[in-house]
């Protein structure tokens, strides 16, 4: 019993051809030819493999082509930082911009210090307590390497008592409302400071320049150490003013002797008071200018 057809071509086998009759070896025998299906199976097996090489090649490219959309898509978004510079709005557009005027500041600038002459010029601002023992404190007083010891102290309202010459008068007239002395003294020669106070710089100003030094001149203070001078005999005198106050000095020697152009330590003394005193009275406006900034 054969399984192929007798004479005539022998049809040809395709081993992807369904139904196809694999030849036999030769025809002659029933045994199947194992060189030949080894050979159809290792062809089947290439054909698969270049058909998944190829499958997965075009999938490769298509998923590529996915992202490749996917990130166009996203480029063409909104988001302003993907824009490019020319196309965000000028900064006259951005919010929070304010094209009014620029914001003003109060100046930071310290204002200006506190003249202390004005703090002496009128009773009005001129409140800090007032004395001799205030004005002249101490027992006595160094004005460089010379020291002058304090004698006695006088505070009167009565302007005109501690005063002769034409001075009285001319207190009176401007208004004095208060006088005040001491005095010092070194090496046998004394001095006494008189203050006159009033109500305003302008009387003070008025009485300086009316007085004559040699005329209008303060009574001596003695007392505390230091007897009677300058009563009889020539001394040395002076006048000025600062603020509502006038001073006057009065130096001499002790011992009644006339006082000379060529007695220097009489007119050390008077200038070193008159110069104390002026300090002194300042002091107070300076006091009281301090006071007032820190309020």
């Amino acid at each position: 019993m054969s399984y192929g057809q007798q004479g005539g071509s022998q049809s040809q086998w395709d081993p992807w051809k369904p139904h196809s009759q694999q030849p036999w070896n030769g025809g002659a025998d029933d045994t199947p030819d194992w060189a030949a299906l080894a050979e159809a199976s290792e062809s089947r097996n290439k054909r698969r493999r270049l058909l998944f090489i190829g499958g997965g090649a075009l999938a490769t490219v298509a998923i590529g082509a996915a992202v490749a959309v996917a990130v166009v898509s996203a480029n063409d978004g909104n988001s302003a930082s993907d824009k490019p510079a020319s196309g965000l709005p000028g900064t006259g557009g951005l919010p929070g911009q304010s094209t009014g005027p620029a914001p003003s500041f109060e100046s930071t600038s310290a204002p200006p210090p506190l003249d202390p002459r004005d703090f002496i010029a009128t009773k009005r601002k001129d409140t800090a307590p007032l004395g001799a023992q205030i004005l002249f404190p101490g027992t006595q007083l160094t004005m460089g390497e010379t020291v002058y010891k304090k004698g006695a102290t006088d505070d009167t309202k009565s302007c005109s008592a501690v005063t002769k010459g034409g001075l009285p008068k001319i207190l009176t007239k401007n208004d004095c409302t208060r006088f005040l002395r001491v005095s010092y003294v070194k090496d046998g020669i004394a001095v006494t400071v008189g203050v006159a106070v009033f109500d305003t710089q302008a009387q003070a100003s008025k009485v300086k320049s009316q007085v004559d030094t040699e005329k209008d001149i303060i009574r001596s203070l003695s007392g505390k150490g230091i007897k009677d001078f300058c009563t009889a005999s020539i001394c040395r005198t002076t006048s000025n003013s600062v603020g509502r106050y006038s001073y006057f000095t009065i130096a001499g020697f002790l011992n009644g002797k006339d006082v000379t152009e060529k007695d220097t330590p009489v007119f050390q003394i008077g200038n070193n008071l008159e110069e104390f005193t002026f300090r002194q009275i300042l002091k107070r406006g300076q006091v009281q200018a301090s006071a007032a900034a820190n309020e």
